[in-house]
């Protein structure tokens, strides 16, 4: 009899140590995970398999009241595209292709149009042909990719501390530290770089005028912290391309009045046309950009937002139809680029709701080539019209 109590007492003990050994090791581990949910970062949450991430969540929801101040508040998860150019290159290129906005080719297009108003302007002056006119214009189109990357590289450098508190912006590469900064101006070196070779290809005069622009680049991150229109620093950069393509066809700006004052009329029509444009985009970010300290024209002008849209396009129209009046322009241009491009303008302006986001980002990517669009084959029109005049005047001289 005493041995079997004993026996039954033995086993007890033995079930009873295993059950805390058991419970002490489910508790191990329950502990563990919940603790795996307050750490996780994001990219550790990508990096899990699906399930176990699931799974993870679902056990902390199911044993805590109330949720952590750490999974109440996660930023909002990075996911690569899936659709669009991006999304064909390797993975270790998409961060640098995000950088200079490779998908966003907007940029792209403001950048280039004020160089291809100028060439296309300058080029009766010049007498180019049509190869020499198309040749420009592709090198234009090219330095326009390259310098906006650029452009963007700094702006984002500048602002890594300001992007991450900015709906729109916080996962740009460099402000989710997918790049980092010593990578970011190896990449920067490398875009100045190519730009510089390609504008050796320019006449040497280009050189000369090209390389202050530079100087403006670096210039607009930094005036968005000091003016409520950094607007007009950024026109002061993306128009000095309506300088260039004077040069770009061999005329001497310095020597030629009229050609000097046919530049600088477009290029500061270029400049309002920038305070047009960056105006809407800027009401993008108008409520972020106020809480992160960043100033801009939406700002300034919220309470007659469209009066000023207005007043930019009048200027700029005014300053444009002065730019063909000293080039020599004729009616094709003051119909086409300017009655046309006025039109444009004004459609924009009514139709523009700037407290839509999606309405102003619409109007943003596609006023590029609806404006500026309606002023270049205005120019073309006008570039053919007056050549085929030249030729024929010179097959009636010949003839006479």
């Amino acid at each position: 009899m005493l041995c079997t109590s004993r026996s039954l007492h033995s086993r007890a003990t033995k079930k009873a140590l295993r059950f805390l050994t058991q419970t002490s090791a489910r508790r191990a581990t329950w502990v563990q995970q919940k603790k795996e949910v307050h750490v996780l970062t994001v990219l550790d949450r990508e990096r899990l398999p699906t399930s176990r991430r699931f799974s993870n969540h679902n056990r902390h929801q199911s044993t805590s009241a109330s949720p952590s101040p750490l999974t109440q508040d996660l930023p909002t998860i990075y996911k690569p595209p899936t659709t669009g150019i991006i999304s064909k290159l390797p993975s270790s290129w998409i961060p640098y292709a995000e950088l200079i906005r490779l998908d966003k080719p907007a940029g792209t297009y403001y950048l280039f149009l004020p160089c291809m108003f100028s060439t296309l302007l300058a080029a009766p002056m010049a007498m180019a042909s049509p190869l020499q006119v198309v040749s420009t214009t592709a090198l234009f189109f090219t330095g326009a990719l390259i310098m906006r990357g650029a452009g963007c590289t700094i702006n984002d450098l500048w602002d890594r501390n300001l992007d991450p508190h900015v709906e729109r912006t916080k996962l740009r590469p460099i402000a989710r530290k997918a790049i980092s900064v010593e990578h970011a101006i190896v990449y920067l070196g490398a875009q100045l770089l190519t730009g510089l070779t390609l504008l050796l290809q320019f006449p040497l005069p280009c050189l000369y005028y090209g390389v202050p622009s530079l100087l403006l680049v670096t210039a607009y991150p930094l005036a968005k912290r000091v003016t409520h229109y950094p607007q007009f620093v950024l026109g002061l950069t993306f128009s000095w391309g309506a300088i260039m393509g004077f040069p770009a066809l061999g005329i001497d700006l310095l020597s030629i009045a009229d050609a000097l004052a046919a530049a600088a009329a477009l290029y500061a029509s270029c400049i309002a046309w920038t305070l047009n444009y960056d105006m809407i985009y800027a009401y993008m970010d108008i409520k972020d950009d106020a809480k992160a300290g960043i100033k801009s024209i939406a700002q300034a002008h919220e309470h007659n937002s469209k009066v000023a849209l207005s007043v930019f396009s009048a200027a700029q129209i005014s300053l444009l139809a002065t730019a063909g009046y000293f080039a020599g322009a004729g009616p094709i241009f003051f119909i086409g680029s300017c009655g046309g491009g006025a039109l444009a303008l004004a459609t924009m302006i009514r139709r523009v709701n700037l407290e839509d986001v999606k309405d102003c980002w619409w109007w943003f990517r596609n006023g590029a080539w609806i404006t500026g669009g309606t002023i270049s084959l205005g120019l073309v029109g006008d570039y053919l019209y007056r050549r085929r005049q030249s030729q024929e005047s010179k097959v009636a001289a010949i003839t006479v």
